[in-house]
């Protein structure tokens, strides 16, 4: 009986040890989101490198626009709403490299109510808003008020097909032969995370 105890009781002993020493512990943070294969991140998480608006004002290094219409938080580059003091309610952010191949463009967004936004496709623009409610494509069936959800430009021969969550927004979006990529700011909070670019051969 002895000997059973004896074997017993320092796996007992571990459990509780592991159980104390354990308690408290960091939990591990979550792994950094890195760009699907062949495509490059148009946004570092960090700042707002690569972005301004326009050749003479940019942003690099900086975690705000100079009117704090932008903003890079971690991995979100949020559109903050107008600040009268600051500057016009309508701005567009571009990044400073230039796209004249074909291209997939993917990236998510989440919005807040009744928020107005914009994604520009070599200056041509996507509106990109809070849709059941500000529109345009009110009727949609996957859209997630509030919530994450995932455009998808596809460029080929200077027409874009853009989707949300699979659902067609713009069939045959004409665009320019070049151009950057850029975000509106008009009314309200709008999210932008995991923006990524893949050049077509």
């Amino acid at each position: 009986m002895r000997r059973a105890q004896s074997r017993t009781l320092p796996a007992a002993l571990c459990v509780l040890l592991s159980a104390v020493f354990s308690f408290g512990e960091p939990k591990l943070a979550a792994a950094e989101w890195t760009p699907e294969a062949g495509f490059i991140s148009l946004y570092n998480g960090k700042d707002l490198t690569g972005w301004g608006y326009n050749a003479n004002e940019k942003f690099d290094g900086k975690t705000e626009a100079s009117d704090g219409r932008y903003s890079a938080k971690g991995e979100t580059l949020v559109v903050n709403p107008q600040d009268e003091s600051k500057g016009p309610r309508l701005r567009q952010l571009w990044t400073t490299q230039e796209f004249p191949q074909d291209f997939i463009l993917k990236l998510e967004f989440r919005a807040a109510v009744n928020a107005d936004s914009g994604i520009f496709l070599r200056k041509p623009q996507l509106q990109c808003r809070d849709y059941l409610v500000a529109g345009p494509y009110k009727e949609l069936k996957a859209y997630k008020p509030q919530d994450w959800n995932v455009i998808e430009v596809t460029v080929k021969d200077g027409v874009a097909r853009c989707t949300c969550n699979g659902e067609v927004l713009e069939a045959a979006l004409t665009l320019p032969p070049t151009g950057p990529i850029g975000l509106e700011a008009d009314r309200g909070t709008m999210e932008y995370r995991h923006i990524q670019l893949k050049a077509l051969p």
